[in-house]
């Protein structure tokens, strides 16, 4: 899964902390979406997509091989 999670949180000027204390997560799950090492929940991922105000696969994207 593809995140647009770095890219937008630069957009918005959050740092990686400030977006996780939004997301009501920890830093590191934050670090760990954005190298794509961590795929979040459907409730994480809806939070982080209203937080930037985007459609949740405007933010997370699959590639055709993963569906």
């Amino acid at each position: 899964m593809k995140s647009r999670l770095k890219e937008l949180r630069a957009r918005e000027g959050y740092n990686q902390t400030q977006l996780a204390k939004l997301a009501k997560v920890s830093r590191q799950t934050i670090s760990l979406i954005e190298r794509e090492e961590y795929m979040p929940s459907l409730l994480i991922a809806v939070r982080i997509a209203r937080i930037f105000n985007e459609p949740v696969e405007h933010v997370f994207q699959f590639a055709e091989e993963e569906l």
